[in-house]
């Protein structure tokens, strides 16, 4: 499947497409349709509900997206929020210049410096690829998005590049308000803006996108331990360190090994949650899955750790959705030099007075939609059509409610009375074609599972339920219908274990 084929197929089922397209798109802007749009929320709650749990003291906070100036002065977002540009010196072509020599190399090239990204353009003497005429030298961009705000006496503002700077600002006020207690996680799903100088991709790569983001504030004396990691030193993390780097496939090693191998057990803590994450809740396959250390020239140099989560993906490869880095007090600090805030606190139980360091859970929302879309899309030969196997409590719409034919008013009347039992769930009633159309159009839809509504109905009070995946069907009683069917989404009942199977 090429990426323009994937492109199609979303828009055409209405899971997202070009932003203001009737004008002629905007790039860099995307609009999620009605599917996308319950998917998206469905990530969301997924990550809000499994990330939420992992402590009492973790917390979600909303925040305004416009930012003051002084926030991103404190960050060091104004002096430092580069992308290296390259442009062509005949047309108007222009694009990141790591990107650029990542394309034509296959290697990463972050962290290089502009004049390093424009001897390495020399010489591997890489052109224009619209042109052929050579490169311009290496140059910069800061990809903010400025405003001004008010009339007469005008206030600069921004529109923010990330989420993170939201939890830092108001982690003052959060701390006194939940009782002077950390660890403490501020959690935040929102819109962050980027002037990116070649969006690309699709939902990929934006200039306007979410992320949902977990800051935790702790005391850094306690970055060797967890009082769970008993429970996980076991677990085996598919990683692919710095030392790794000679292959493309991850090494597996326990979290113990990686904490003998140096890194501490707090952080190698939040690394199996979110392999766990990925495998348990997601069900991302485990080869499409890794952990990838950055090193001292690819991380900020404020990370002392740093991994991304990486997932591979058709047509595009192993792509960055995520990441986990340790942000020590970087970030309180500067906003404490800059604000004037004392952000150091009193923490009760080891009674010290400190400014807490930051460990920073951070997922693109749009990417992470991207890859469950393409990584559970299959056209399938044999049905003719598209089928989406996302997991239960992923899909867009988790039943679909037929009647056998549209044009028998009593059978109509059943039908509907069936569907009305499962008001307030995630489902629908459709009774436009054949019911053959009427599955082929669920699979594209992701739907776990079809109701169909026959003439038998009429009279043993039974439906039938088809399962996506495997095409197989039982029959069931109506009054059952409703716990069967929350028992098959909460993975406690086995499809085959329902009434009385037909095929």
């Amino acid at each position: 499947m090429s990426l323009s084929e994937f492109a199609s197929f979303c828009k055409k089922k209405g899971f997202f497409y070009p932003s203001s397209e009737i004008y002629g798109g905007l790039s860099g802007f995307y609009d999620y349709g009605h599917l996308g749009t319950r998917l998206k929320h469905n990530f969301e709650n997924i990550w809000r509900k499994y990330f939420l749990s992992l402590d009492d003291n973790y917390h979600e906070i909303e925040t305004a997206n416009i930012m003051h100036s002084n926030v991103f002065k404190a960050s060091g977002h104004l002096d430092h929020f580069i992308d290296p540009i390259v442009n062509c010196s005949k047309c108007d072509f222009a694009d990141r210049a790591d990107h650029v020599l990542e394309k034509a190399l296959n290697k990463r090239a972050e962290g290089i410096s502009s004049e390093q990204l424009t001897q390495e353009i020399k010489k591997n003497k890489l052109n224009c690829p619209r042109c052929g005429s050579l490169f311009k030298p290496v140059s910069v961009m800061n990809m903010m998005f400025p405003l001004t705000i008010g009339v007469g006496k005008t206030t600069q503002a921004y529109l923010r590049p990330e989420t993170a700077q939201s939890p830092y600002v108001n982690f003052k006020l959060q701390y006194e308000l939940l009782r002077n207690k950390l660890p403490l996680g501020l959690a935040l799903i929102g819109r962050a803006y980027r002037n990116e100088i070649s969006p690309r991709n699709l939902i990929l790569r934006q200039r306007e996108f979410t992320q949902a983001e977990l800051q935790i504030f702790f005391n850094p004396a306690k970055i060797t331990e967890h009082k769970h990691f008993d429970l996980i030193q076991n677990y085996k993390l598919k990683a692919l360190l710095i030392e790794d780097r000679k292959g493309d496939l991850a090494v597996e090693r326990t979290a113990g090994e990686l904490v003998k191998l140096g890194l501490p057990k707090f952080y190698v803590y939040h690394l199996v949650k979110i392999q766990q994450f990925y495998f348990d809740i997601l069900k991302i396959p485990e080869n499409k899955f890794r952990l990838y250390q950055l090193n001292d020239q690819e991380k900020a140099f404020y990370n002392k750790y740093h991994f991304d989560l990486e997932l591979g993906l058709n047509d595009v490869g192993w792509t960055e959705v995520g990441g986990l880095h340790y942000r020590t007090d970087h970030d309180l600090s500067g906003h404490q030099n800059v604000s004037k805030e004392n952000m150091n606190v009193f923490d009760e139980e080891s009674g010290q007075k400190l400014i807490p360091h930051v460990l920073e859970l951070s997922f693109g929302v749009d990417r992470n939609v991207y890859a469950l879309l393409d990584l559970n899309y299959e056209d399938n030969k044999e049905r003719g059509n598209v089928i989406l196997h996302l997991p239960e409590d992923l899909a867009p719409y988790g039943y679909a409610f037929f009647p056998l034919v549209k044009n028998n008013p009593e059978l109509l009347a059943k039908a509907e009375r069936v569907y009305r039992l499962f008001s307030g769930h995630d489902c629908y009633f459709d009774v436009s074609g054949s019911v053959g159309r009427r599955y082929a159009r669920a699979d594209e839809m992701g739907v776990n599972y079809c109701i169909t509504i026959d003439f038998d109905s009429l009279q043993d009070d039974s439906v039938t339920i088809r399962d996506r995946d495997t095409t197989k069907q039982v029959r069931v009683k109506i009054e059952d219908l409703k716990t069967d069917l929350m028992l098959l989404m909460a993975g406690q009942r086995k499809f085959e274990e329902l009434g009385k199977q037909i095929r």
